[in-house]
């Protein structure tokens, strides 16, 4: 009898294990119906004959792209609105880019109270850029909205300078910055010359939700289209020089230079900053010169990829030169190469570019007295802390905001009383002084160079002073991996890690006891061993960061413009001696993947 009783449990079991999967093809097969339906409305008269049918076809062929093409709407994350092209509302394309720019035109409409509302258009080297450009341009026109469109392509932070320069209630940039070539995307700049931030980004999201695809109105008025190159060109230039320029007793003709636009925007405006300067030795990557949305030579045209500027250290060996400087397509990004302490050539990573540009800076204005206490620098919650070190070192202040530049920019908002001397992010991203209202990868360029020829000059190095900084206060090393999840399924096993990181929270870490962690969506920051819970004060966002008591870090966030969940690993030890540099940051390195081993992430 007991037998039998076992073997009927085990009967039961089974069923019950079954249950769940049938609840669970049931929910599968209604989403599809969903996704079905919202695909079908995009067979409507609203939408043009080549829509259609690329839509129609799709679903003749039960493609399996229909699911992630209309699963969501695309939305404006940390760095605006950016996807795959082609038809659906979870891509780029004619509609949806119509409807974001009905939406900003209508929230222009209702709380700008001006006469003529102004509006300037860039654009980078990406497949449709130029075309998506001009529609959006139809669009504001369409609406009464004054355009100033860039002739030709632009790099992203001339957009930024150019929304104050031109006297703009907004601006946009049609850019997808290190994407793969299938993507592109749309950023929208408020009249400070930063990207939009609270109140006006929910309330612009809100009001594209509120708009049916049939609302748009494409009926352009070419009249109020006015064209624009090089007057802006030579301003922002002129700028970038000014803010970028460290000493006027730096000999920059000594300084042997590698540059690369990796198919870029960066072509038309950085070269031609440098010679401004006062740089004479630079070598263009003749093969990377010309703009290309394919990005032929490259994986990725991202300057966090070694591979990115491979040709352009090639160039550099065989030349000789000191440092190598890579930006992204729309150049607000830069990777930058110098010589070690052997002689070989180094990929910096941005937290340590961040570093010595930082520590340069506050010693110029230092020099020129103008430190006084009310000045601060900005970083973001996920870069390295030894920037906030170095310039409390200067009894300077860093305030710290969420990731994605918007927030530093809008700290120069907020402290209108303060001076902004410069911030940047880990993720290759630096602004110098305030006349650029995002990262800017032409003045930082320019720095960069400032930095390694006043180095070079004084018997050091870019890389020296670096490993100075690390003498005096700890070596820092940092790590970032990103794990692809891609589509429906993709974005709910991103939420279930981050779900389990924040309900199931690591007490140690590498034999090292974590004492707190921030949750930023819950604005909490919770002291694992006290329970003591603090209050955090920026606004919410979905970031996760653990903090042991030795000081290493690990943060943890969903990216907002791809399919990708993020973990920032931070590590730091003391640093007696350079010549033991080398072994210190094998050290570091050991750890941080003795920890991502640990964390079962690779």
């Amino acid at each position: 009898m007991r037998l039998k009783k076992k073997k009927k449990k085990k009967k039961n079991l089974k069923k019950k294990k079954k249950k769940p999967k049938k609840k669970k093809k049931k929910k599968k097969k209604k989403e599809m119906n969903e996704i079905l339906e919202k695909a079908k409305l995009w067979l409507s008269s609203t939408f043009d004959a080549e829509t259609q049918q690329e839509i129609q076809q799709l679903i003749d062929t039960n493609a399996p792209d229909l699911a992630d093409r209309f699963y969501k709407d695309t939305e404006f994350g940390t760095g605006g609105m950016r996807g795959v092209m082609g038809a659906g509302t979870n891509r780029i394309n004619k509609y949806t880019l119509g409807r974001a720019t009905q939406g900003l035109s209508n929230y222009l409409i209702k709380n700008v109270q001006k006469e003529q509302l102004k509006v300037v258009i860039a654009y980078d080297c990406r497949h449709n850029s130029k075309k998506f450009a001009k529609l959006v341009a139809d669009v504001f026109t369409a609406n009464n909205i004054k355009v100033f469109l860039f002739e030709d392509l632009r790099a992203t932070p001339e957009l930024s300078f150019a929304v104050r320069h031109l006297d703009c209630d907004a601006g946009i940039v049609l850019t997808a910055s290190h994407n793969p070539p299938e993507y592109n995307g749309y950023k929208v700049y408020w009249s400070d010359g930063g990207q939009i931030v609270p109140p006006h980004d929910n309330g612009i999201i809100s009001t594209v939700k509120a708009i049916d695809f049939s609302e748009i109105n494409f009926n352009a008025n070419d009249t109020l289209i006015e064209e624009i190159g090089k007057s802006v060109d030579e301003a922002f230039v002129n700028g970038a020089v000014k803010n970028g320029s460290l000493s006027e007793n730096i000999d920059r003709k000594n300084l042997k230079i590698v540059f690369t636009s990796l198919h870029g925007t960066s072509i038309v405006s950085v070269p031609e900053a440098l010679k401004k300067a006062g740089y004479t030795d630079v070598h263009i990557v003749e093969e990377q010169k010309i703009p290309d949305g394919d990005f032929p030579t490259v994986k990725s045209p991202n300057p966090e990829e070694p591979e990115a500027l491979k040709m352009a250290t090639d160039m550099a060996n065989k030349i000789g030169a000191d440092i190598v400087i890579g930006t992204d397509p729309d150049c607000d990004r830069l990777g930058v190469a110098v010589r070690d302490v052997d002689g070989k050539m180094k990929l910096m990573n941005g937290n340590q570019t961040m570093v010595v540009m930082t520590q340069f800076l506050l010693k110029k204005w230092k020099e020129e007295g103008r430190i006084n206490g009310n000045q601060f620098i900005g970083s973001t919650i996920v870069s390295t802390e030894l920037v906030n070190k170095i310039a409390a070192n200067f009894g300077v202040e860093t305030k710290v905001g969420l990731t994605g530049f918007k927030w530093i920019a809008k700290m120069i908002q907020d402290y209108k009383t303060m001076d902004f001397i410069g911030g940047g992010e880990e993720s290759f991203g630096y602004m110098v002084g305030d006349f650029v209202r995002d990262k800017d990868a032409v003045t930082a360029t320019l720095l960069a160079c400032e930095v390694a020829a006043y180095a070079k000059q004084n018997s050091s190095s870019f890389y020296k002073e670096l490993l100075a900084i690390y003498i005096k206060n700890n070596f820092y090393k940092e790590h970032l991996i990103a794990i692809v999840k891609e589509g429906m399924d993709g974005a709910q096993q991103i939420q279930q890690i981050l779900s389990d990181m924040r309900n199931n929270p690591l007490t140690e870490i590498d034999g090292e006891r974590i004492v707190t962690l921030s949750d930023y969506n819950a604005s909490i920051e919770k002291n694992l061993i006290t329970g003591k819970e603090t209050n955090i004060s920026l606004p919410k966002s979905n970031v996760l960061i653990y903090q042991t008591e030795n000081g290493t870090r690990i943060a943890a966030r969903p990216s907002g413009t791809e399919p990708k969940i993020k973990f920032y690993f931070s590590v730091n030890t003391p640093l007696d001696d350079s010549n033991n540099a080398e072994k210190t940051e094998a050290e570091l390195d050991a750890k941080i993947q003795r920890i991502i081993k640990e964390m079962k992430l690779n």
